[in-house]
């Protein structure tokens, strides 16, 4: 399992040192929607970690629709005395949660482009409602913060090639079904900012770039995480665009570290870019990176109708993070060295090492 990949451990305590902050959770339950996923999951291992070299712990309660993702991302940690298995679903309005959530991590949503073409009703539904039933429990339940992982779908497009602020929003076409997500996640953020203002709940929000790492589903048919499953089998890179798109991409354990140390720092009502300065690259290169790390061969190919209806809409996504940085949070892997760490962590999963 991945928690016991030696490499993985490491990569762990390197971003442990950004945020000395955990010790305030020790002896509180901070509650993770989307738990299994490829954001969330590096949180949980995070907050393992923790509990594994401290003696006051953090009470993790993953939330999620099914017991069998936990396992299948976890195995023997779901067993753990500190982990809880919390059913939830944000497509549901009718979620019943009986524990006490001290914190709150949101991260569960519908990113899979080839998902959100094929059902964007749901998507959006499932980010404004999924929202709203942890807003309603925070306001009823004294929960002392929200965090809400949102989008850098949200900024749409702009002029210029100038990194995205965390006040700079561009065009987004309402009438184009693909844009339910970045609009449900618009409206979520508003939500957030409009129970804070009219029943005093806290929360912070998050914008992460393109977030990658060892913790993707196989499934996961985001090209970052695609491709790297692809390098990891020692197979060639099939890129269906020029790559000339600009992300920042985002190594998925210093996300985690972000999010909690905005979860933590972070001031009430305020979103914060989630982007490593040193990760500002081009698709291409990202593809680059990929192929150099695990020696196989890029090539470019044709992309179907379907595939391209998936495709982000945004030439350049880059996000600046100088209020995330101000907190005092630092990005410890540059794309390199995070899409190499990715591709070796990969291969000892896939071959069972």
């Amino acid at each position: 399992m991945l928690y016991d990949n030696s490499l993985w451990l490491e990569d762990i305590d390197r971003v442990s040192s950004v945020i000395p902050e955990l010790d305030e959770l020790a002896g509180h339950s901070v509650m993770i929607t989307g738990a299994a996923g490829l954001i969330c999951s590096s949180v949980v291992d995070i907050l393992f970690r923790y509990n594994d070299t401290h003696r006051q712990k953090i009470e993790i309660l993953a939330a999620g629709r099914w017991i069998e993702e936990m396992q299948t991302r976890f195995g023997k940690q779901v067993d753990r005395p500190d982990f809880h298995f919390v059913s939830y679903d944000a497509s549901r309005t009718d979620n019943v949660i009986n524990v006490k959530a001290d914190y709150i991590i949101h991260g569960a949503s519908n990113a899979f482009p080839g998902m959100i073409v094929k059902e964007p009703v749901e998507t959006m539904l499932s980010n404004f409602l999924g929202m709203k039933y942890l807003l309603d429990y925070a306001k009823d339940h004294g929960t002392k913060r929200i965090l809400y992982i949102s989008s850098s779908e949200v900024y749409g497009k702009k002029d210029g090639n100038e990194p995205y602020k965390e006040d700079q929003y561009g065009y987004i076409d309402l009438l184009n079904a693909r844009n339910s997500y970045s609009v449900g996640k618009r409206a979520a953020e508003t939500l957030c900012a409009s129970y804070a203002d009219e029943y005093g709940v806290e929360s912070v929000i998050i914008r992460p770039g393109h977030i990658y790492g060892p913790t993707a589903s196989p499934n996961d048919n985001r090209v970052s995480s695609a491709w790297a499953y692809s390098a990891a089998r020692g197979e060639d890179i099939v890129m269906k665009s020029d790559g000339a798109q600009i992300r920042s991409y985002c190594y998925c354990l210093d996300c985690a570290s972000a999010i909690l140390k905005v979860l933590l720092c972070g001031q009430n009502c305020r979103a914060y870019n989630i982007s490593n300065p040193d990760s500002i690259i081009s698709i291409k290169q990202m593809a680059q990176l990929l192929a150099e790390s695990a020696k196989t061969t890029l090539k470019t190919e044709l992309p179907t109708d379907a595939e391209r209806k998936g495709f982000n809409p945004m030439s350049n996504s880059s996000l600046e993070s100088t209020g995330l940085i101000g907190l005092g949070w630092k990005g410890c892997f540059d794309a390199r060295e995070g899409f190499d760490h990715t591709v070796k962590i990969l291969k000892a999963l896939i071959g069972g090492d």
